[in-house]
């Protein structure tokens, strides 16, 4: 395979000639074999081609790369943790399961000041808000802060996850949505918007929202969906979340990890 050494962390546009022109370098084609700061694309087109690049981001510091990912799920505490409103809490438990030769077990830690369920690894951190649904903004606020003191972490190399409940989809789907999005009268959700905002427009693109389906009682009257929210999730039902939530939240994972990588690769060729 033959390959071009870039030196100067600029990519330069003659090279762009080398490849054929159908092999678009911002587009899937282009895979990431190394975060390191010499980064080797690839066009999946035509993998005769390779061209070697420093990464600019790692020489100034504008676009590191996400060194960790903390996944943070909403719900109540355990008196109420088989509940459908703790939904994210057992996607999260699902989704440590697939991980189990990464990720230790869930035991209790402090973070943000309180005892959180928490299951950690050289590359995600996983913890149950030990809060209330409605005031997990506040503890969320501080445990991020915590954290990237903690691992002498930049905001940009830590992308943020937040695992919920949603009425608004069927039992077990799960949806990636934009941090930014409505809370659609989430009160979980909206405390944590209040109390936690990106550092930065482009950090935006490293938090996200994952929602998982707990579905709506046919009465949508406010005590009728208190009491279906809070009510214990069926034998049947909680089966269904495992299997469910379980790949679904897997597979967001999966999307929004290479997401994050093409974003860094196209800054990286832009610059």
């Amino acid at each position: 395979m033959a390959q071009v050494p870039v030196r100067s962390g600029i990519f330069p546009l003659f090279l762009l000639r080398t490849f054929p022109y159908n092999c678009d370098l911002r587009q899937k084609s282009l895979q990431t074999w190394s975060t390191q700061p010499i980064r080797t694309f690839v066009c999946a087109t035509h993998p005769r081609l390779n061209v070697q690049t420093r990464n600019p981001a790692d020489e100034k510091g504008t676009m590191s790369a996400v060194r960790r990912v903390l996944i943070v799920s909403l719900g109540n505490p355990e008196a109420l943790h088989d509940t459908y409103h703790s939904a994210g809490h057992l996607a999260l438990e699902s989704l440590q399961k697939r991980f189990s030769s990464e990720l230790s077990s869930f035991t209790r830690e402090r973070y943000g000041k309180k005892a959180v369920l928490a299951s950690t690894g050289p590359k995600y951190t996983l913890l149950q808000s030990p809060t209330l649904m409605n005031v997990s903004g506040p503890w969320l606020a501080k445990a991020y802060k915590e954290y990237l003191a903690d691992n002498d972490l930049k905001p940009e190399e830590l992308a943020l996850l937040l695992v919920h409940d949603d009425l608004e989809e069927e039992l077990g789907v799960i949806k990636i949505r934009q941090w930014s999005r409505s809370h659609r009268g989430h009160n979980g959700v909206k405390s944590v918007m209040a109390s936690l905002k990106p550092p930065s427009p482009a950090m935006g693109s490293r938090w996200a929202r994952v929602s998982v389906g707990i579905g709506r009682p046919e009465a949508r009257d406010r005590s009728a969906v208190s009491d279906f929210v809070l009510s214990k999730i069926p034998r049947h039902a909680r089966g269904i979340l495992d299997e469910k939530a379980s790949r679904g939240l897997y597979e967001a994972l999966g999307e929004l990890e290479r997401k994050w990588e093409a974003e860094e690769v196209a800054a990286a060729v832009a610059a």
